[in-house]
C-alpha cells in the first residue's frame, strides 16, 4: 500500500491560543481577495473504463476517452449481469477500474498561493496525479480527502490531473456502492498562511432558552519558512445574516507549522435548533496575516442540547423526544450513487410527512450537502464510519474494508468527524455496524481505539455501535466489549429466545445504568402493490408474521421511555443487498422511485399527529369473484366503519397508548371509552371480493374523520403525467420528478397495468434516469423507456446547462399520450 506522498495541512505540534475576550461590536469588511477561493472542479473530466498505464502523463492520448461532468458513477449505467463479480451485493451491476482526465488552465497570478483539489468521495482505491506526479491514495471510497496540488503546478500553463478508481477487487461491499468520482470535486486556492481544511470547529454550551456560549476553533495553517503574526475575527450571525456577536484574537503560528485560535462568544435569547424549528446559525472566522495573507471561512451550526439518559431516552433541548428514525444507504435508485440533492430534497419531504425525525447514516459517511439538507430540515442523525473494522464478513472476506482498517481506520475516522462535527443533526455517531469484532478477542481493545479517537475529536457527543450479537447463539457479544460504550446499540433486539416478547427489558433489569438505542430493526417493507402470493418474504419472514412482529415491537418502543429510539431498515430500497433476479432490496416503506408502500402509512398512524387514514390492497381482483379477501387499515382514527357497494361490513376500533383513569375512580379519558376490537396496530374485515368501490369512514372524538374510497378501475386508458415542482433551477444538484400514472377514463390510476411506456423531452432539458421501483427489472436506467408497475414509473429531468423551457412527453401503445412543461432558471 503507498502511502500518501503529499501530506501538507496535516503538521503535528500545534500551539493553542483561546480568546474569551470583550464583543466587538463590529466586524472587519472582507473583500473577495480575503476570501479563499473555492470553486466547484465537476466540469470538463474525460473518462474510460479499464487500466491505461501511462494515462496520469501530459502526453497521453485521451481524445477518444467519454467527455462528461461529475459526480458520475459508471456502474449504474450496466448492464446486469447474473454472474456480475459484485453479485447480488452490488446489484449485478459492472464495477473494474476507470480513469478520469482534466486539464487545468492556470493563471499567473497563482504564483505564491496554496492550491487543494478536494474529493468528497471516490469509490474506491483511488490514486491521483497532477502533471505526472503521483499525490496518493485512498482506499475508501465514502470519505472527503484532498492533495495539496502546489509543489508540481505550472503557473500561467495548462496542469493535468488524473485520477485512477480501482473498483475491480470484488465482492468489497455488501450494498451497491457504485464506482468512481460520485461526489463533487473543490479546488480551493488560499495565501500561504491560511485557515486549514475543515479548520473551524464550533462548539455550543450553557445552552438554554436565555442564553448561550458559542465557542469557535479556527486551525491556521502557516505554510512558509517564517514565523507569522495573525489576527483571527470570529463573528457569529443568525437566521437573517445579523451579526450578533464578534472576537478577535491576536497569536503567532510558527513556520511550517499550525496553531489554534479559542474563541468564545456569548448569544443572548438563542434560537434553538430542534426538529420542528431547525435554526441554523453562521460562525465565520477571517485570518489576517503579518505577511499579507488574508482568508475567511464559514459553517453554519445549531444551538442545541443533546442527552441520553439511562431513564428517559434521548433529550433534546431538556424535553425528551424519541428517536423514531430509518435507515438509509446512499444510493438514489435510478441515479446509483451519484445523487442530486434535488432527490433527497423530495425523499426527506416524505419522511417528514410519514412523521420520521431521525436518519441513520448506514453504514458509511455520507455526502456534505447530505447532512447539510438534514441541517436544514430537522432530522436527528446517527452518524455512522464503518461496516467492517479488522475482520470481514461473509460477503466481502477478502475485499472489504477491514483489508485496510489497520492503516487506515483511525485516520478515516478523524477525518469523518472534522469533517461534519459542527453539523447541528448529528446528534450520536456510530463507530460501526455489526462488526465481527464485537465477539472477536481483541474487539473490546479495538473499540477502545476508537471510543478514545471519537471522545477526543468531539467531546460533545456520545459513540454507539450497531451490536447484532447481543444475546446471540452460541457465540454473544461480551460485556467487557459492551460495556465500553457511551450507548448500547441494538440490531434486532428480539432476534434471540424470549427476547421476541421481552425486548430490552432482561438488559434494563440486569444493567439499570445502560443507555439503550435501537440501531435497527426490519421495517412493515415489501414489494409495493404486491399482495396474497406475489408477496414476497421480508427478512424470510412471511409478511403477515413480520406485520405482528413489527407492532409488537413498535408498542414497546413508544411506551418505555429508556429506549431512546428505533431505525428502521430501511426508510427507503436501495440498490444491492439481492438474490437474482432481483437487483435491489425491498425492506424500505418507499421504493426507489420515491413511491410509499402501505407500511409508509403504518408509521405515519403512530408517529404523527395528524388524521391518518389508509386501505389496502388495491380492488382490481376480475377472476377472483365470491372470494374472501383481508381488507386491511392503518389509521390513527378512534375507530373506521368499511363499506363495500354501500353494504357496510362493521366498525372497528383501537386505541394505542391505551390510557388508564384519571383524577378519579371510574373516570376515564375519553379516547379509552371508544369502541375498541384489537389490540393490534391495523384494522382488518373480511370482505367476499366483488367489483365496486370500498369505502372506509374515519371518526375522531365522536365525529367523522377523514373518508377515503378504493375502487375497481376500467380499462387504461391514458398517460397522465405529474412533476413534483413547478420548475427547477441550473445546477446538476436540482431535478424535476416526474410521476407517470396509467389511468382509466375516470382518472384512476389502474394499479395492475403495466404497459411500456416511452418518454422524450425537448427545450433545455435532459432525462437522466428512469425507473418504476420493480425489484426484478433489468431495464436501463438510462433509458427512455420504462415499463410502469403497478401502474407507475418515474422520470429524472434535469437542466442541460440552460435557461428556458423543457416539455416531457410520454406514450404508450393503445394510450392516450400526455405531456408536462418545465420552467428552468
Amino acid at each position: 500500500m503507498e502511502r500518501q506522498i503529499s501530506r501538507r495541512g496535516f503538521i503535528r505540534g500545534a500551539t493553542t491560543t483561546t480568546m474569551a475576550a470583550a464583543v466587538v461590536p463590529r466586524t472587519l469588511a472582507a473583500t473577495n481577495e480575503t476570501l479563499p477561493r473555492r470553486a466547484g472542479a465537476d466540469a470538463g473530466w474525460t473518462f474510460s473504463r479499464g487500466d491505461f498505464p501511462g494515462a496520469e502523463q501530459q502526453g497521453f492520448d485521451d481524445s477518444r476517452w467519454r467527455k462528461l461532468d461529475i459526480p458520475y458513477d459508471w456502474s449504474i449505467e450496466g448492464p446486469y449481469d447474473e454472474n456480475a463479480p459484485c453479485g447480488g451485493s452490488g446489484g449485478y451491476l459492472p464495477t473494474g477500474i476507470g480513469w478520469y482526465r482534466k486539464k487545468i488552465a492556470l493563471a499567473n497570478s497563482i504564483e505564491g498561493k496554496r492550491v487543494r483539489l478536494e474529493f468528497d468521495g471516490v469509490y474506491q482505491r483511488s490514486k491521483v496525479w497532477v502533471n505526472g506526479h503521483l499525490l496518493g491514495e485512498r482506499p475508501y471510497g465514502y470519505i472527503t480527502f484532498g492533495y495539496d496540488l502546489t509543489p508540481f503546478l505550472v503557473p500561467g500553463g495548462e496542469n493535468l490531473v488524473a485520477v485512477r478508481v480501482d473498483n475491480s477487487l470484488q465482492p468489497n461491499s455488501r450494498w451497491y456502492s457504485g464506482s468512481g468520482i460520485y461526489r463533487h470535486v473543490w479546488m480551493i486556492t488560499t495565501d500561504p498562511v491560511h485557515i486549514a481544511p475543515a479548520g473551524i470547529c464550533v462548539r455550543t454550551s450553557e445552552v438554554s432558552e436565555r442564553s448561550a456560549m458559542v465557542e469557535v476553533t479556527t486551525r491556521v495553517l502557516n505554510e512558509t519558512a517564517k514565523t507569522v503574526s495573525c489576527r483571527v475575527e470570529a463573528t457569529i450571525r443568525d437566521q437573517r445574516g445579523t451579526a450578533i456577536g464578534t472576537v478577535f484574537v491576536r497569536g503567532r503560528v510558527p513556520a511550517n507549522n499550525h496553531r489554534l485560535f479559542v474563541q468564545r462568544v456569548p448569544v443572548s435569547n438563542p434560537s434553538l435548533w430542534c426538529t420542528e424549528t431547525p435554526a441554523l446559525y453562521t460562525a465565520s472566522s477571517t485570518l489576517r496575516a503579518q505577511d499579507g495573507s488574508v482568508d475567511s471561512e464559514s459553517t453554519t451550526f445549531g444551538i442545541h442540547d443533546i442527552r441520553f439518559d439511562a431513564d428517559q431516552g434521548f433529550l433534546l433541548n431538556a424535553k425528551r423526544v424519541k428517536l423514531n428514525g430509518v435507515c438509509l444507504h446512499h444510493d438514489g435508485g435510478s441515479v446509483g450513487a451519484a445523487v442530486p440533492l434535488g432527490i433527497w430534497e423530495r425523499r426527506f419531504e416524505l419522511l417528514k410527512e410519514m412523521g420520521c425525525n431521525a436518519i441513520r447514516c448506514s453504514h458509511n459517511p455520507p455526502a456534505p450537502e447530505f447532512l447539510d439538507l438534514c441541517d436544514r430540515r430537522g432530522f436527528l442523525v446517527m452518524a455512522e464510519a464503518y461496516d467492517e473494522w479488522r475482520y470481514g464478513k461473509a460477503q466481502t472476506p477478502q475485499y472489504g474494508y477491514h483489508r485496510y482498517f489497520d492503516e487506515w481506520g483511525l485516520r478515516d475516522a478523524a477525518d469523518m468527524i472534522d469533517r461534519d462535527r459542527n453539523h447541528p443533526c448529528i446528534v450520536i455517531w456510530s463507530a460501526g455496524n455489526e462488526v465481527p469484532d464485537q465477539t472477536a478477542p481483541d474487539g473490546p481493545q479495538t473499540l477502545q481505539k476508537l471510543l478514545n479517537l471519537f471522545h477526543a475529536k468531539d467531546p460533545t457527543r456520545l459513540v454507539t455501535v450497531a451490536c447484532d450479537n447481543i444475546a446471540a447463539e452460541p457465540k454473544a457479544t461480551p460485556e467487557a466489549f459492551l460495556k465500553k460504550l457511551d450507548v448500547v446499540g441494538y440490531n434486532y433486539v428480539d432476534r434471540w429466545r424470549d427476547r421476541r416478547e421481552k425486548y430490552y427489558s432482561i438488559d434494563r433489569h440486569s444493567h439499570p445504568h445502560r443507555k439503550f438505542i435501537g440501531t435497527e430493526s426490519p421495517a412493515m417493507g415489501g414489494v409495493r402493490g404486491a399482495y396474497g402470493s406475489e408477496a414476497l418474504p421480508v427478512f424470510g419472514e412471511p409478511v403477515g408474521n413480520m406485520r405482528i412482529e413489527l407492532e409488537q415491537l413498535e408498542k414497546f418502543i413508544q411506551v418505555y421511555d429508556y429506549v431512546s429510539g428505533d431505525f428502521m431498515w430501511t426508510g427507503i430500497d436501495y440498490l444491492g443487498e439481492s438474490r437474482w433476479p432481483n437487483k435491489l432490496a425491498i425492506s424500505g416503506v418507499i421504493d426507489t422511485c420515491g413511491f410509499p408502500k402501505d407500511g409508509y402509512y403504518f408509521y405515519q398512524s403512530l408517529w404523527t399527529k395528524k388524521p391518518v387514514l389508509h386501505i389496502f390492497p388495491h380492488w382490481n381482483w376480475r377472476g377472483h369473484e365470491g372470494e374472501v379477501m383481508s381488507v386491511m387499515c392503518y389509521t390513527n382514527c378512534d375507530k373506521v366503519e368499511l363499506f363495500l357497494n354501500g353494504k357496510s361490513y362493521g366498525t372497528k376500533g383501537l386505541e394505542f397508548p391505551r390510557e388508564g383513569m384519571e383524577g378519579h375512580w371510574p373516570n376515564y379519558p375519553a379516547r379509552a371509552r371508544v369502541l375498541q376490537t384489537t389490540a393490534d396496530l391495523h384494522l382488518a374485515w373480511d370482505v367476499p371480493y366483488e367489483p365496486g368501490t370500498l369505502k372506509a369512514v374515519g371518526a375522531i372524538g365522536g365525529r367523522t374523520g377523514p373518508i377515503i374510497e378504493v375502487t375497481t378501475t376500467g380499462a387504461p386508458m391514458a398517460i397522465r403525467l405529474t412533476c413534483d415542482r413547478d420548475g427547477i433551477s441550473r445546477g446538476w444538484d436540482n431535478v424535476a420528478l416526474v410521476k407517470a400514472e396509467i389511468i382509466d377514463a375516470s382518472g384512476m390510476i389502474v394499479p395492475t397495468a403495466e404497459h411500456e411506456i416511452t418518454f422524450a423531452v425537448d427545450g433545455v432539458g435532459k432525462i437522466s434516469g428512469v425507473d418504476s421501483g420493480r425489484p426484478d427489472s433489468h431495464e436501463s436506467y438510462q433509458s427512455n423507456v420504462r415499463k410502469a408497475f403497478r401502474g407507475l414509473a418515474l422520470v429524472l429531468l434535469q437542466s442541460n446547462g440552460s435557461s428556458g423551457i423543457m416539455t416531457l412527453t410520454a406514450a404508450a401503445q393503445g394510450l392516450s399520450p400526455a405531456d408536462l412543461t418545465v420552467l428552468v432558471t
